[in-house]
């Protein structure tokens, strides 16, 4: 990996450990839904997804949370396991869906959401041991759609930023 790429990918890391603080303090709903996050770090994610390879996506994702987890949440609480299994899960399938079916970018964003959402009620349920939770999830799901539109918007927003930067370099 050459040193271009590496500090691409370190100042990607940054914004979204930037972009994940800021909207921790926006209040979504006056937290009537514990947890219900715009999810603006993902936009970088799809940046990422877009211009370079799944791997680099998941070490920039694994990386904004546990740098996140280092400065706001701790390394061993709930918080950073529910975050953990969100970004994994996103991620996955987020690369996925751009590498194998024709989805818009939106589209690839909004499935990021409802697997991120997925992801942390399956690993909440697990530890604390409770099926309840379930009940929690159609109303992340649906909360998804918009902020999966959001950042989806933000993303294609900023790769487009990108390419007229890059053009205009040539």
């Amino acid at each position: 990996m050459d040193i271009r790429k590496i500090t691409h990918l370190a100042m990607l890391i940054s914004l979204a450990v930037v972009l994940n603080i800021i909207e921790s303090t926006i209040p979504i709903f006056n937290n009537m839904l514990p947890g219900v996050k715009l999810g603006l770090a993902n936009a970088i994610i799809i940046v990422v997804i877009y211009l370079y390879t799944f791997t680099d996506a998941l070490y920039v994702s694994l990386g904004r949370v546990f740098i996140v987890g280092l400065i706001r949440t701790g390394l061993l609480g709930i918080g950073f396991f529910l975050s953990l299994t969100g970004a994994i899960f996103s991620t996955i399938i987020m690369y996925l869906a751009k590498r194998y079916t024709q989805l818009s970018i939106i589209g690839v964003s909004i499935l990021g959401a409802i697997f991120h959402s997925l992801g942390q009620v399956l690993m909440a349920m697990l530890l604390l041991k409770t099926i309840s939770l379930i009940f929690y999830l159609p109303y992340l799901l649906l909360l998804a759609i918009p902020t999966g539109i959001i950042v989806g918007l933000m993303a294609k927003n900023i790769l487009s930023l990108m390419d007229k930067k890059i053009a205009l370099e040539r």
